[in-house]
Parts: structure tokens; sequence; C-alpha cells
């Protein structure tokens, strides 16, 4: 490895590392936590850690030989190698070694390379898989909160960070240590005079590399900040709904304006960064000659006093890169041990978090039959920030202690197996919290939630989820076909179709048919793996809504939670919509959430909810027939929709 290559190694990792408290290195409770995290490595980095020793004993080798080969040609033709053999065949013989030391060093980097990436990309592996599971675990509230990009970032660059703890820096530093101490033993074995006069050189290598690599590593910082930035305004104005958003409302030149002062900010830095390394490297060029000449001048004249052979001052000569090049690799050993073990540490902090929302022990499935629901004197706040979220997380530096304020008020009632029960009431007012509550988004601070007769914390997450299943108003979708969107809720119903056979379309196509999408659906180019776009905007709001419906009947829910599901409907789409309902709705309990009051007059039971307590119960006819807050919705709804009669 050249001095040059060296140097612009140690450059490039300062100029990525991600900073951080040197003081994480003394740190012995996560370096301890790290060391059990990737026992199941502990093999291969033994291994690796062996073959890079022998890499750096075949690395200090050949200049050695090289040397041997330099004083056969000096002692002439008829002199005679330890070996018994002539000069020239000691030549042949030393080129050979040589040539075979070059060849085993290069299967020696391979291996070493091959150990390194399985190691650093096993590990990527495990931490992404870990922090992937364990955030899948975590509530709703814990999303509500977090920034999407801080969170994809700890999967992202924390993971590659702290990979490069094995991949990267343990390699570095075990080969530049095994290497600086063997060239040290190796060149004072040679000549001390000329080693120790060297050594009095590091200075002016190491000084240099750590001031420009914490210029360029600071400039890099500010770099990411800005291109973060752009990254923020781009994802959020390529949206759809923010493409939207600005062409009605924003305004171009000034979007242009921001976006192209970021971007020139991080080209200054670009050609700042430029310039200090080409800096540096120059400088790194000089030294190395000035270096040279000392071995050459202070090596020539010790050869011809008779007290050091020729062959020597080239081994010295070569060796010197192998002293100056991990030394000034190990300069800024310590700045990337830290990033990395910062990297681990934002990652742990995440797989720390507990879930609030846990299977209990023990947990049993929903009882098989029809399911009733009930809920009994039921009392909930939602968590503050402090259980559910992080402050890095947030972006902000200290998190929001608010929270924790009552929002449903001793909420009771039962909905018989196969009943309708209908929630009506102002905006804020608790509905949407009682669902998300029946499909345990959230759990309940007192009282309990019952699934035939079960609490739904006794019951198991896929049982539930089995049981409750949910239309929400937003009628989310992912980038995907609709064939994807579809059996997210029944994944069983494509298998089928992977293998090539014809029913699990066909349940498919059933669900669309009772949700009135098929006719479009079969309309549009690629049918079933039409990729919807981004939230679903491909698609009208109205045919969202009803894919989203379509899913729910494609699951076997034997209890069901509409919120809103038809508010982004037209009449006649609703209408249509009510049919598939009705029918996909037949023998199964539902809990309905709507505005509309027209479409819940049917309910078996509708509950008034206002500031999360239930005001008025009964039908639609005898809470009419009260005069009291759903007489006064009904009434207000029926002034400003004609359609609501």
């Amino acid at each position: 490895m050249s001095m040059e290559y060296a140097a612009s190694r140690a450059l490039y990792r300062q100029r990525n590392a991600r900073g951080g408290d040197l003081r994480v290195l003394a740190n012995r409770a996560l370096l301890s936590r790290i060391w059990r995290f990737s026992a199941r490595h502990h093999r291969r980095l033994g291994g690796f850690v062996a073959v890079s020793v022998v890499g750096a004993l075949l690395a200090v080798s050949t200049p050695v030989l090289a040397g041997h080969v330099v004083d056969a040609i000096v002692d002439g033709a008829d002199a005679r190698s330890i070996l018994g053999l002539s000069a020239p065949s000691t030549v042949v013989l030393l080129a050979s070694v040589i040539a075979a030391v070059a060849v085993a060093e290069a299967g020696v980097g391979m291996l070493t390379r091959w150990l390194s990436s399985n190691i650093g990309e096993g590990l990527i592996l495990d931490l992404r898989t870990a922090v992937f599971d364990h955030v899948q675990r975590m509530p709703v509230a814990f999303f509500t909160r977090t920034r999407t990009g801080a969170l994809v970032s700890r999967l992202g660059n924390d993971v590659i960070g702290a990979q490069r703890a094995f991949s990267d820096t343990l390699s570095g530093v075990v080969g530049n240590v095994v290497t600086l101490a063997l060239t040290l033993a190796v060149m004072l074995g040679i000549s001390w005079q000329i080693t120790v006069l060297s050594l009095l050189l590091t200075p002016l290598f190491l000084l240099p590399a750590r001031r420009i690599g914490r210029t360029m590593a600071a400039l890099s910082r500010e770099s990411a900040i800005y291109n973060a930035t752009m990254n923020t305004q781009m994802t959020e104005r390529f949206s759809a709904p923010g493409a939207t958003l600005v062409k009605l409302f924003g305004d171009p030149r000034r979007e242009s304006d921001e976006f192209a002062a970021r971007a020139g900010r991080v080209r200054d830095i670009g050609v700042r960064t430029s310039m200090l390394q080409a800096t540096f490297m120059n400088s790194l060029t000089l030294m190395s000659a000035l270096a040279l000449a000392l071995v050459y001048g202070l090596g020539g004249v010790l050869a011809i006093g008779g007290t050091l052979q020729a062959g020597a001052i080239v081994s010295l000569a070569l060796l010197l890169t192998r002293l100056y090049a991990p030394l000034t690799a190990l300069a800024n050993a310590h700045v990337e041990i830290a990033s990395a073990l910062v990297s681990f540490e934002r990652v742990f902090e995440v797989l720390d978090l507990t879930p609030l929302i846990q299977e209990r022990a023990g947990a049993v499935a929903v009882p098989d039959g029809p399911v009733g629901v009930e809920f009994d004197d039921v009392r909930f706040s939602y968590p503050s920030a402090d259980k559910v979220s992080l402050a890095s997380l947030e972006e902000v530096a200290v998190l929001d202690d608010r929270g924790g304020d009552e929002v449903l008020h001793g909420v009771s009632f039962t909905a018989q197996p196969g009943q309708m029960v209908a929630l009506v009431g102002s905006s804020g007012a608790g509905k949407s919290t009682i669902a998300s509550l029946l499909a345990r988004l959230y759990d309940v601070d007192s009282g309990a939630i019952k699934l035939a007769g079960v609490d739904v914390r006794d019951v198991t997450f896929a049982s539930l989820k089995e049981t409750v299943g949910v239309v929400t108003q937003d009628g989310h979708l992912f980038h995907e076909s609709i064939r994807a969107n579809l059996t997210l809720a029944a994944p069983g119903a494509s298998d089928d179709v992977a293998a090539g056979a014809a029913p699990g379309d066909d349940q498919l196509w059933e669900a669309l048919r009772r949700a009135r999408l098929a006719d479009v659906v079969a309309d549009m180019p690629d049918g079933l793996d039409t990729v919807v776009g981004e939230r679903g905007y491909r698609l009208s709001g109205g045919q969202r809504q009803r894919l989203t419906i379509a899913r729910l009947l494609l699951g076997t829910s034997r209890v069901v939670v509409l919120d809103e599901a038809t508010a982004s409907l037209d009449s006649e789409s609703e209408a249509a919509v009510q049919q598939a309902l009705a029918e996909a709705l037949a023998g199964r309990t539902s809990l309905v959430i709507a505005h509309r009051l027209s479409t819940i007059r049917a309910a078996d039971l509708i509950l008034v909810v206002e500031d999360g307590r239930i005001v008025e119960r009964g039908t639609h006819r005898a809470l009419l027939a009260r005069r009291g807050r759903y007489a006064e919705l009904y009434e207000t709804q029926f002034g400003d929709e004609t359609s609501a009669a």
C-alpha cells in the first residue's frame, strides 16, 4: 500500500466520519454490547485477524527480498550465496520468490476482502433486520411523532456507519498495526540510525493529515446537512400532493432560488474539499521525496563506509512507505472508531425503545364463531413523547413533555354479534380513538375492550388482525400493484397466482366486483398488475377508497371498523359501495364512524360521542325523537345537504 493511497484513504474515512464525543471509546458497556451483537461473526473475525497478520508479513518480506537481489547483483557473477548458488541463480531464485510472494499477497488480499465483506454485510443484515422488525412493533404514536427521514437514516447511514467498524476500520487498524510493528522491527534490524531519523519525520505526515482531515470532516458534515435539506425539499415537492400544493399556492421561482442556493453551497464545499485534498497529497508527495532523499543520502554514506550494504538501502527505501503509510492511517483511527461506535449507539438507541403494545405471554386466539364487542368503562390518554419517541428521531433538542390528558372518559357500550354500531359526533370528539383502541393500535389506561368476552390485551396479534378489519378514512395504498395492495389483507389469496393457477385471481376479481371496482381495473392497461402510484395517487379518491374496501372484503374479518369509509365517494359510488358493504357486513359485527348521517340510519345502535363521552345512544328514530345532540347534527346536515334526507 503506497503512502499516498494510505493518506487518501485516511482523509476519505475522516471526511465521512459522523463525528461524536471521543469519550465513547471508553464506553465499556457499549463495546460489550457490540461484541455480543456480533457473536455469530466471531469465528470469521478471528480468521480475518489471522489472515491480516499473514498479509502484513508478506507485505514486509518483498522489500527485504528486493534488497537481497540488489546485493547479489552488486556482489558480481562469481559470488556465492549462503545457499551455495551463484549470483545469477540467486537473483533468479529471489525474483521467483518475490513473484510467488506477490501472488500469495494478492490471494491473501482477496481472502481478507472476502472475510471483511462477509462480516460487514452480515452485520448490516443483522442490524437492518433487527431495527426493521423492532420498528414494526412500535405503536402508531411512535410514527405520528417520528420524522420518516430520520428513521430511514438509522436503517441507512447509521447501519452502514456501524458496519464500517468491522469491514473497514477494523481491517485498517489490525492490518496497519501489524504492518507497522513488523516494518519497524525489520528497519531497526537493518539500520537503527536511519529508522530513528525516519521516525523524527513522522510529525510532518501526521499533523497535516489530522488538521486537514478535521477541516474536511467539518465541510463534509455541512455538505451532508445541505444535501439532506435538498433531499427533503425534493421528496416533498416531487410527491403528488406536494407538487399539487406548489402549483396551487407556491412560487416556482422562489422554490428554484432556495434549491439553487443550497446546491451552490454544496458546490463551493466540493471545490474547497478538492483543493484541500490536492494540497495535502502534493505536500505528502514532497515529504515522501524528502524521506527517500534521507534514506539514499545517509544510507549511501553508510554503504560507502562499509557499514551498510547497497541492498539494505533499497530495502529501507521500500520499507519507508510501509512505515509512513500505516502511521498516516492510524493517526485518525480513533476518530473513525468513535464514529463507528456513535453509529452503533444510534442504532441501539432505537432498539432500546420499548414497544408500548406487546403480546402477553400465554395470549390466546379469539374464540371461533360470531364475535361481539364490549367497551367496559374505557379511559384513555395518548402517551407523551418520552414514552414512544426519541428527540433525535423527531429532530428536536428536547422531547415535548406535554401529553397524558385523558381523551376518553368511561366509555361503555356493547355491540352484539352481527350488530352495526355507529359512532357520530363532532370532529375531535374521540370516535377514531375508539376505533383505534378496538384494533389495539393503543392500549386503554383503564377499563377493558373485549372480543367475544376476551380482553384484546390477552389476544394474540395474529388472531386480533384476523378478527378485526379496518377501512380508514384516507384509504392509504402502497406504491405497488393493485394485486399487492389487495393481498396485503390476505396473502394466501395470491398463493395460487404465484404458482400460475387462476383461483387466486378469481378471489381478487370477486372482491373488486363486490366493491364495484372490477370494471375500472379491467379497463386499466395492466389490470391487477397496474401500479397505483405513491399513496395510490394514480387513482381517484373514490377508486382508492373502493380498493381499500375490496381489500377488506378479501379478508375474513368477523369484526369490521369503517372509519368514514365512504367519505371520499360521490353519491353514485357511495350508493354502490353501500350495497357492497351491506352484503359484506351481513353476519359480521361492525363499528361505523360516519359523518354522513344518512349512511347509518339503519344501524342497530347509534352512539353520539362528544368530548370523549357517550352523551346519547339509541336508534335513529329514537334519537331524533329525543331532540338532543343527534337531532341537532341531523337537522344541520339535512339543511345543508338535501341529499341527507
